[in-house]
């Protein structure tokens, strides 16, 4: 049994099907709509594709032919005794081997009036659909965060033509990934693009008018509850009160794991799990955006709530559900990123490591920014905005964890020697192959 019908669970079911011929899977999903990519909303909300184009597998009938039994619900509880999972419709399935796939949601600050119509996190095929019929040209459009998930709509909500403001609660846009000089290089760049942006401002509030006879047909389900009945007011930390059509709440995700509480299944930030993503109780897993695994660059346990991650993830949980010996040689933070143009990439422990070294190297007129985090000779983190011919190699040494030896010291004096270091030290070491294939 998988609980959950995002990459994960439906990487995990297909890796089942394909090794395990005659095992009986089920794949349990809570949304009406087919397994679908949450990363095509934005091309969605763009044009770009239809809905059928965020389906994560085409062709009619994909997942009957395999096999695979798709099921609509939502996990209640799990009884690790009795080994079954209870579902919101009050049913009850029995598992010899269970995935937990779950996926995260999106995190809602406490501020008076998020929760009325006309506020949206983007996040699902039903919040595209709402957003798609308020940001209309012209649009007065505030958006709440500017982290990765927030830079990714931007563009999509600028390309409809709305006037877009974002307000960030952080000094810098996209505060968990970029550094001071990054962050306010991406800030400067989008308020160029014409996109309004206030950093370290919170949202106080949202507030509506007086309800009309609208309000009260939305209320009683006489209209979409989508459709713009009284405008709205957002009132920032700084005193500006900001009119608007639509508030986007891109703030932050949590893993979805209440329903493990009293489990017995040991959940930190995400579930816990080992190197074969097996969680403490045997024969449950857990893989995705819910799943806590080892990074083997920062020596912890991170939940990594990217797709290659959950993929690979995915793969090894299920290699392991079906008994076929799989581990997962690692979690690396990896984030590559295309705001309004301006293409971005951070890995690892970009923010460095107590007594570590470091090294930028910044050309604003360029729009070009390169930053080095040392721990000994390896390179632990990096950031870097216009480097796009090095990501690879980044990547490579990052998730390598290869030791440079001379070469850090040359790279203290120059960071643009990223491709000899690598092609150095890599190949020294024997690990040519594997970066370059990364790379």
């Amino acid at each position: 049994m998988i609980l959950g019908a995002g990459p994960s669970g439906v990487i995990a079911a297909e890796t089942i099907r394909k090794h395990a011929p005659h095992d009986e899977v089920i794949v349990i999903g809570d949304e009406p709509e087919a397994p679908y990519s949450r990363m095509a909303i934005p091309y969605l909300l763009i044009g770009k594709v239809g809905e059928e184009g965020t389906h994560l597998r085409h062709g009619e009938g994909h997942y009957e032919r395999l096999g695979i039994s798709l099921r609509r619900g939502r996990a209640k509880r799990v009884d690790v005794q009795a080994r079954s999972v209870e579902l919101d419709d009050g049913s009850t399935l029995a598992f010899d081997r269970l995935l937990i796939a779950t996926g995260s949601s999106p995190a809602s600050p406490p501020i008076p009036g998020i929760h009325g119509r006309g506020v949206h996190p983007c996040w699902t095929l039903k919040d595209a659909r709402a957003i798609a019929a308020l940001a209309r040209p012209g649009a007065k459009v505030i958006q709440m965060g500017a982290g990765f998930i927030g830079c990714i709509i931007m563009e999509a909500l600028q390309q409809r033509g709305v006037e877009l403001t974002v307000v960030e609660m952080g000094d810098r846009m996209v505060p968990r990934m970029m550094g001071p000089t990054a962050g306010t290089m991406i800030r400067d760049w989008c308020e160029k693009k014409g996109v309004r942006v206030f950093t370290s401002t919170r949202v106080e509030a949202i507030e509506r008018r007086a309800p009309d006879l609208m309000d009260r047909l939305a209320e009683a389900g006489g209209i979409a509850d989508h459709v713009p009945v009284t405008p709205m007011t957002v009132r920032l930390s700084s005193g500006e009160h900001l009119p608007a059509d639509l508030v986007i709440s891109a703030t932050g995700v949590r893993p979805n794991i209440g329903f493990l509480e009293n489990s017995g299944i040991t959940c930190l930030v995400g579930v816990l799990t080992d190197e074969r993503l097996q969680t403490n109780v045997e024969g449950i897993y857990a893989a995705g955006d819910c799943a806590e695994a080892f990074d083997k660059v920062s020596g912890r346990t991170i939940v990594s709530a990217i797709q290659p991650n959950a993929a690979e993830q995915a793969r090894v949980a299920a290699m392991n559900m079906i008994g076929r010996d799989a581990t997962l040689k690692g979690v690396t933070q990896i984030n590559v990123l295309d705001t309004l143009g301006m293409i971005s990439a951070s890995f690892g422990q970009w923010d460095g490591v107590p007594g570590g070294q470091h090294v930028e190297l910044t050309d604003r007129e360029e729009g070009r920014h390169l930053s080095l985090q040392f721990d000994g000779d390896i390179l632990v983190g990096c950031n870097s905005i216009g480097w796009t011919e090095h990501v690879g190699v980044m990547r490579g040494l990052v998730e390598g964890q290869v030791r440079l030896g001379d070469w850090k010291d040359r790279l203290l004096e120059d960071p643009t020697l990223l491709m000899e270091a690598y092609l150095a030290c890599a190949q020294a070491q024997g690990d040519f192959g594997a970066v370059r294939a990364k790379a």
